[in-house]
């Protein structure tokens, strides 16, 4: 076989989360709703940290970036399967499906990267408050994003070359409603074991290691505050508890699909709904709910665009 009749597959259909066209109309609805409240909550975060002047600490600094990449993460995959959901059919083209593929992984992994850094700035800010503003400067803020773009890059750029460069020669049909790794790999014609592994390992050794280093940063917190006053419990608390929920929620479900081999393409496609389209949806709205000084800046905000 040579390179151009080993990847005959010049398009891959996406199959989606159903065949059945009433429930694909149900999902149209719901999933453009969530897509929808995921840029306007995002966006109006984006916007109203950007705008407001109480809103310059760093913990902002990052929810900002954070919003940013939910806005990113979420178009990557979600209008392309909602559009699929309208039309009832939907095709991709091999060079489309890779730079989904890519661009999923940028924007995912940016994203592990930059809750590891919001919760070094939790740990900093209750722990080590006297050196808060040197160890959280605008530089050292700079790099920490710069860092989480440059460690996501290189991680979907792996992902990215493991996979386009695996020969495709039919079936075309993949059992997902973006283009993924996992999925890909079930449809090569070669065998995949040792990808499979390299991609489970990379993918592992991220999740593992960023969470090890998020579950450290909680477990000094949490000691550090043995001598509190309740007030001082509650205060420290309050501004960690939205940040754990959000690791909790994208984390969880990541893990699960990214450090082991894929057996259950049908149980991994719902799991991804979670960590793709309703994490981003949620974060805004766990930001706000539980943090006064957002809420009173976006009433501002409200109030001097009325």
């Amino acid at each position: 076989l040579s390179m151009e009749n080993a990847s005959r597959v010049k398009e891959f259909i996406l199959l989606g989360l159903s065949e059945n066209q009433g429930v694909q109309k149900i999902y149209f609805v719901l999933f453009l709703a969530f897509y929808l409240i995921t840029v306007a909550g995002n966006l109006l975060i984006v916007v109203t940290v950007i705008s407001s002047q109480c809103l310059n600490s760093p913990m902002y600094f990052f929810l900002c970036y954070l919003s940013f990449i939910d806005i990113c993460y979420s178009s990557i995959t979600a209008p392309k399967m909602i559009a699929g959901l309208l039309v009832g059919s939907n095709t991709i083209s091999f060079v489309g499906c890779m730079v989904q593929l890519f661009g999923f992984h940028l924007f995912g992994c940016a994203e592990i990267f930059l809750l590891t850094a919001m919760a070094y700035d939790r740990y900093v800010a209750i722990c080590r408050p006297l050196h808060y503003a040197a160890l959280m400067s605008g530089r050292a803020r700079g790099r920490m994003v710069l860092g989480s773009w440059v460690g996501a890059f290189f991680h979907s750029t792996l992902q990215l070359i493991l996979t386009a460069r695996l020969p495709f020669c039919g079936p075309n049909k993949i059992n997902h409603y973006f283009c993924d790794v996992h999925p890909l790999l079930h449809l090569a014609c070669a065998d995949t074991r040792t990808v499979g592994t390299t991609v489970a390992v990379n993918g592992g050794l991220i999740t593992l290691s960023t969470f090890a280093i998020l579950v450290s940063s909680y477990v000094v917190i949490l000691v550090s505050l043995k001598g509190q006053t309740a007030a001082g419990w509650h205060k420290a608390l309050s501004t960690c508890a939205s940040h754990i929920t959000v690791v909790i929620l994208f984390f969880g479900p990541c893990t699960f699909i990214y450090i082991r081999p894929s057996s259950n393409l049908a149980e991994d496609k719902d799991v991804a709904v979670f960590y793709s389209i309703i994490t981003p949806m949620l974060n805004p709205l766990i930001y706000t709910l539980r943090n006064e000084e957002v809420k009173s800046a976006m009433r501002k905000l409200w109030s001097r665009k009325v």
